[in-house]
């Protein structure tokens, strides 16, 4: 059962990453603010990868096309994912944004279906319309502020979406690479999406926005704290997901919303209404029974 302890340490490690990359939005932007993620958790992630490939000297990786075409398309879509979540949370607040984002397993299921011919029962087809309805509730606007509103209702699912590409990518890479030791097989995956995400998301910024890059450089304290963050979750998510189901994985994940609402509430001075109660309740018990059913 290792995999629910490192879900449920990666919950509390997110919330306060996006909470640290949130406040670096507004000068560096949420590209620049997404790049301190990946930039700056790397050289966490290497420490993390010699100490597990320390402890198992026999691990053989299998380097193939399907892994590389799995981390590169995992990488992709979570740098996509991180920044409409940064976007989402500007519009809409912390904690509703970070409901928002657990559409990505609703959305998942529903790729799977589409593009993979993945079958589910009917409890996870009610789960998938109760998840539904509770994003509607969350995302319907006010009259009086629809247009911001609405904006970062887009924003959270799109982020949710990548993130269901991410998720399955993710998994796929680290089955691929060394499916005998999961561990390591999903912190060496994290290695190389990150060094692919820095490299890629840098280069752009450098020729694109300049000004994120020394925005980033300038706040390195806030985005070293956020890097670690970042990392030691981006960890304990890999080593879950080559341990366990990905639809087990987020099912115990959900518990990063109540977290979400708590520290949105603190540290940004944000009240979630009736509505998004109601809301992020649905969206949560339609993600659990998606996943268990």
């Amino acid at each position: 059962m290792l995999w629910i302890l490192l879900t449920a340490a990666a919950a509390p490690l997110q919330v306060a990453r996006n909470a640290l990359q949130r406040g670096l939005v507004g000068d560096a932007g949420p590209w620049g603010a997404t790049l301190v993620r990946f930039l700056f958790g790397l050289p966490f992630s290497l420490i993390i990868f010699a100490v597990v490939a320390l402890a198992v000297p026999d691990a053989q990786p299998h380097l193939s096309g399907r892994f590389a075409v799995a981390v590169a398309a995992g990488a992709i879509a979570q740098v996509s994912a991180t920044a409409a979540l940064l976007m989402a949370m500007r519009h809409s607040g912390f904690a509703v944004a970070t409901f928002m984002q657990q559409s990505s397993l609703p959305l998942g299921a529903v790729l799977g279906y589409v593009a993979f011919g993945d079958r589910m029962s009917g409890v996870q087809w009610s789960g998938l319309a109760a998840a539904t309805v509770g994003l509607l509730i969350l995302s319907w606007p006010k009259g009086d502020a629809a247009k911001g509103v609405l904006s970062g209702s887009l924003f959270g699912l799109a982020s949710g979406l990548a993130f269901a590409v991410a998720l399955n990518g993710y998994r796929q890479a680290g089955l691929a690479l060394e499916p005998n030791h999961p561990i390591y097989s999903a912190t060496a995956s994290l290695c190389v999406a990150q060094t692919l995400q820095s490299l890629v998301l840098g280069g752009i910024l450098a020729v694109t926005r300049p000004q994120a890059l020394r925005s980033v450089a300038a706040s390195w304290r806030q985005s070293l704290g956020a890097g670690f963050c970042g990392t030691a979750a981006s960890a304990c998510w890999f080593s879950a997901l080559a341990l366990a189901p990905a639809g087990q994985v987020r099912a115990v994940g959900v518990i990063e919303g109540p977290i979400a609402a708590a520290a949105g509430r603190r540290l940004f001075k944000e009240r979630l209404t009736l509505r998004q109660i109601i809301g992020g309740t649905a969206t949560g018990v339609g993600v659990v029974m998606t996943a268990l059913g």
